[in-house]
């Protein structure tokens, strides 16, 4: 029996860096996705997240359930969730400096296994749409995704503090002949922060570089 791909044991260039600066490349994964706007504490966010998870799981647990079994399949454990970050032109931070959460744009997504094509994952949130109706599951995409080179650390805290940890990203970005592309970053949640408190989260930060 093949053993079970665990992400977090397999895939640790990805999933569990230092909590320090690194240049790393990356490859085109394919992902579930939504996009949309607004403070992430919001109820809208929440049904954004819900819709990525109800489907994912579709995809492990039907999958198993084929005969025959989809070709390349695996058993594997769920890919955590990872949303991709920029904010609106016209915004404008708040008093203290802090960003407007309310001007966020997001395109959050959770990654599926390699064997998951656009056919079976739309199957599978039409199963989903049957089974837990909500009106999110409309805007679910399949998407291919291919960051490229970026920097990325592990950081660790809460989110309200992860502009230090961009700072320390861009100054090694800069000492190594890299430029950050933009203000859109990745953030990979390595902790559920719907249950986590702020200070012992550990999201894993990413952002697109090119050669200086």
């Amino acid at each position: 029996m093949m053993q079970k791909h665990e992400w977090r044991k397999k895939e640790k260039q990805f999933y569990q860096p230092k909590p320090k600066p690194e240049a790393i490349d990356i490859p085109a994964f394919p992902y579930l996705t939504i996009a949309g706007e607004g403070n992430p504490n919001s109820e809208d966010f929440a049904e954004c997240i819900t819709a990525l998870y109800s489907v994912s799981y579709a995809v492990k647990m039907q999958s198993k359930r084929m005969d025959p079994l989809p070709a390349g399949h695996y058993d594997y454990t769920v890919y955590p969730l990872e949303g991709v970050w920029d904010l609106k032109r016209d915004s404008q931070p708040n008093p203290d400096g802090s960003i407007n959460k309310d001007d966020l744009i997001f395109n959050l997504m959770i990654r599926q296994p390699d064997f998951a094509d656009a056919e079976f994952v739309h199957q599978m949130i039409e199963l989903t749409k049957a089974k837990k109706p909500s009106p999110k599951l409309e805007h679910l995409r399949f998407e291919r995704i291919e960051d490229g080179p970026c920097v990325q650390m592990l950081h660790k805290g809460s989110f309200d503090d992860e502009p230090a940890s961009f700072r320390m990203m861009e100054v090694y970005a800069e000492e190594h002949g890299l430029r950050r592309l933009s203000k859109i970053h990745r953030e990979i949640y390595l902790s559920d922060f719907r249950k986590v408190p702020a200070e012992k989260l550990k999201t894993v930060l990413r952002f697109k570089v090119e050669q200086a």
